[in-house]
């Protein structure tokens, strides 16, 4: 083997001195092929060449076990200075933890434990920033005193094993979503991020100046799907959605990942059931790795959203349940965390809570032919307290309850929103929408206490961005 060395730290890449000289290495591939998880399939006394870093580290005289790990896992590697030589012993000595290291040995077993028996261990990127906790170590992410260490390095502790499990199944439960948007014939549609319109007041929106224009970060693509509707029938979009309205609760981040979905001649019965399908369909597909990333948290998956159809009540009778409780609340006001959680204790199970208010209510969501003074709008509340997950709603297609709903919302004489218009007047139909926080549905998922845990880099109120 040929050992070659990159501004004096041993070794980038090990070559086979047989197959490649010096003069052919440029354009050769150089990437690494083997795996924690794939040392499993090779057989005992198997040459292995493992990169990956030092997680932990044990000296026992002249024997040092490390625990080398990758993206896939851990394995024991075992160190003897009668194998590799003083040089090499004394080396590994001085190598801290999150060394990133690349190691050759052979596989072998012991008390029916796999390990590396390592005959050269090589020092490929050393540290010279010591961070505490150490961030691939046995450390409590959801523990309050940590939490302002763990933000303010989250660009290091994205390492760690419990938050890099999280975000795992953030990733599954992202692919498993597309996956039932492409199996029920949805088209994903890429909607700006910019906007001259907010979907609420423009208070509740960051704004930003663009060639002497004030402009929006997206609160919501829905006017961007309800244009696309028209065209494709089914459409979705998965993206970043903003808020300006400071919120310190424990479901409520500056920047955070929005399930938008439209649906053309459909209205509030139908977008319900959809959602109940890609609930299940999400759980039902997840549901081995939803475990499995509960039992590294040391807590419970919640697999409550197999539990459908869920219990539907209004919001009418939702007040008289919570004025039951000691929880009285007027009608049109909102229902905030506190309500919500004494609505989940009564239930037992998700909900939905339909007829909210058309004052507390966006402008293009449809009015109830039957009571005014409500919208067709319906809330998806989690079980066990974790709140809101998702909105659905039937939005309007007349132009002349659009004209209505704009007056109320006092937008009737704002020209941003006349693409708005456009779209209800030239061949708009009754269409219905939903959208869902992703950072929401992990938490109630897992169990965990906040949403800043389930996106890899949180934007939260009140701190500062960074990194």
């Amino acid at each position: 083997m040929e050992c070659f060395i990159v501004k004096k730290a041993l070794i980038l890449i090990v070559f086979d001195a047989s197959r490649h000289s010096n003069k052919h290495m440029k354009g050769k591939s150089v990437m690494k092929d083997i795996y924690v998880s794939d040392l499993h399939t090779r057989s005992i006394g198997c040459e292995v060449m493992l990169l990956g870093w030092i997680r932990a580290k044990r000296h026992q005289g002249k024997v040092i076990f490390l625990d080398v790990c990758d993206s896939t896992g851990t394995i024991q590697a075992v160190i003897e200075e009668q194998q590799v030589g003083q040089i090499q012993f004394n080396l590994v000595k001085g190598m801290p933890v999150e060394s990133a290291i690349a190691i050759n040995g052979t596989i072998c077993v012991q008390n029916a434990r796999q390990e590396v028996n390592v005959r050269r261990i090589y020092l490929v990127g050393g540290v010279t920033k010591p961070v505490s906790p150490s961030p691939r170590g046995d450390v409590d992410i959801f523990d309050e005193r940590l939490t302002d260490q763990l933000l303010s390095y989250r660009h290091l502790y994205l390492r760690n094993p419990k938050l890099m499990a999280i975000l795992k199944l953030r990733d599954t439960v992202m692919s498993y979503t597309r996956q039932w948007f492409h199996e029920n014939h949805f088209t994903a549609i890429d909607a700006p991020v910019l906007t001259p319109v907010p979907l609420y007041e423009d208070r509740t929106a960051i704004s930003v100046t663009i060639h002497g224009e004030k402009v929006f970060l997206t609160q919501c693509v829905g006017y961007y799907l309800e244009a696309a509707v028209h065209a494709f029938e089914r459409v979705y979009n998965m993206g970043p959605s903003f808020r300006n309205e400071e919120s310190r609760s424990r479901r409520h981040l500056l920047e955070y990942w929005h399930i938008k979905a439209e649906v053309a001649w459909a209205n509030l019965g139908d977008i319900i059931g959809l959602v109940e399908s890609l609930m299940k369909y999400i759980i039902e597909h997840s549901q081995d790795e939803l475990e499995r990333t509960a039992t590294i948290l040391g807590r419970n998956a919640c697999l409550d959203g197999l539990r459908s159809p869920f219990t539907q009540i209004t919001y009418e009778e939702a007040l008289k349940i919570l004025s039951k409780c000691d929880f009285p609340t007027e009608f049109g006001n909102s229902l905030g965390s506190r309500e919500e959680e004494e609505l989940s204790k009564v239930i037992g199970k998700p909900f939905w809570v339909s007829g909210i208010p058309r004052m507390v209510e966006p402008f293009p969501y449809v009015i109830d032919p039957t009571d005014s003074r409500i919208t067709r709008v319906a809330d998806l509340i989690a079980s066990n307290g974790y709140g809101e997950l998702l909105g659905t709603a039937e939005k309007i297609h007349d132009i002349a309850m659009l004209e209505e709903r704009m007056r109320d919302k006092d937008r009737h004489a704002d020209p941003r929103y006349e693409f708005v218009r456009d779209v209800h007047q030239v061949g708009c139909v009754p269409h219905a929408a939903f959208g869902m926080g992703v950072e929401r549905l992990i938490r109630w998922l897992l169990n965990i206490p906040h949403v800043r845990d389930a996106i890899p880099f949180p934007r939260m109120f009140r701190r500062r961005i960074s990194p």
